[in-house]
């Protein structure tokens, strides 16, 4: 099997190494545009220096309505478009591909920041719009902004909305899209059944409330190159077993309908459909299964990414090499040590000639 430093070729993109840098919030955006700043280039450039082979941009939110907080970052119009492409054109220029999480925060939209309560936020405190599956709000402990029930015309919306934001991703110089499909946001909330009563043809069966995630993978693979890959993220469970929820067997079978809509690869992940949709324990490798199960049971060549508790070289290579994934997604780590992809090429053996980059080359020069 393929190792940590093999490459993976996806249609007619060729990644350097199986080693992505997880999609996670900065929320750094500073006047509530949308608009990228020179942390996002940093944060995203110094991990492409470091070694990964798959770099991937935050949940960015595909309309303002549909970022986490007023900080998100946004790829709504040409003029986020245009913040981005210098970054793209970095992390390009270091050998890595650059990748994008378009996403839409449903009733987990309008709150501080993580590091400022993560509150809810009301209209007149700069909060705005929420909308969701149904009318039932996020559950604060304080009084949750209005959710409004998109009726059956509003979601084809939100459907052009991704589709508008893939094309303008594509413009910024991205390689790879991602369809955020997990974590309580808006696609998983019509997933689930904690989240989705509806009974027009959005609700209700599995196929129905696998609808909009479907068509919404149609849209952006409609747009993006044929030779580009699509990614989707998805929980693989909810985390509940004693009551009607999303289980990693729909993941399994939603993963065969995602690469019939134009998928690549989905990235498994888990929880986040309500605040106690998680599991008791998250060590090294806590989602793996779930990721072995949807690459073991679904029927079509879709390829399987793994995310959560990769912390080491030789935990990454493992995955690998054992057949249990395709894709070692980091998170944690890469904040925790911009170089991990170098330090781990090195501590297995795998560090080339020109992985490291000229001006670099001192603090490895007896490793070469």
């Amino acid at each position: 099997m393929a190792g940590l430093f093999d490459s993976l070729t996806l249609r007619e993109t060729e990644l350097p190494n199986r080693l992505m840098v997880s999609p996670m919030c900065q929320y750094s955006v500073e006047d509530r545009d949308g608009l990228a700043t020179p942390w996002h280039h940093v944060h995203l450039g110094s991990r492409a220096v470091g070694g990964a082979g798959l770099v991937m941009a935050e949940a960015t939110a595909v309309e303002p309505r549909g970022r986490i907080t007023p900080e998100d970052l946004g790829i709504w119009s040409t003029e986020h478009a245009d913040a981005l492409t210098d970054t793209t054109a970095f992390v390009k220029s270091q050998g890595a591909v650059p990748g994008i999480q378009l996403a839409h925060a449903g009733r987990k939209a309008s709150k501080s920041r993580p590091w400022e309560g993560s509150e809810p936020l009301q209209p007149d405190e700069g909060g705005y719009e929420v909308v969701a599956p149904t009318e039932e709000p996020w559950p604060y402990e304080a009084e949750a902004p209005p959710t409004k029930k998109l009726d059956t015309d509003e979601v084809a919306g939100i459907v052009d909305s991704f589709r508008d934001a893939a094309e303008h991703a594509l413009d910024a110089g991205f390689e790879v899209a991602e369809v955020h499909g997990a974590h309580g946001y808006l696609l998983h909330e019509f997933l689930s059944p904690v989240t989705n009563d509806r009974d027009d043809e959005y609700g209700g069966s599995f196929e129905n409330r696998a609808r909009l995630i479907r068509e919404v993978t149609e849209a952006v693979r409609e747009v993006w190159p044929d030779g580009k890959p699509v990614f989707v993220r998805l929980s693989g469970t909810d985390w509940f077993d004693d009551r009607d929820s999303w289980t990693v067997e729909q993941s399994a079978r939603l993963a065969d309908i995602l690469y019939e809509a134009g998928a690549d690869l989905v990235d498994v992940s888990s929880g986040g459909i309500a605040p106690n949709s998680y599991p008791d324990w998250a060590g090294p490798n806590y989602q793996l299964a779930l990721a072995e199960h949807v690459r073991e049971h679904a029927e079509s060549d879709i390829r399987v990414g793994t995310v959560g508790g990769i912390t080491s070289a030789e935990q990454g290579e493992a995955i690998l090499r054992n057949g249990r994934a395709d894709l070692a997604i980091v998170g944690r780590e890469f904040l925790r040590d911009p170089y991990f992809g170098l330090h781990a090429a090195d501590e297995l053996g795998d560090l080339e000639d020109g992985m490291i980059p000229d001006q670099y080359l001192r603090g490895f020069h007896e490793r070469l």
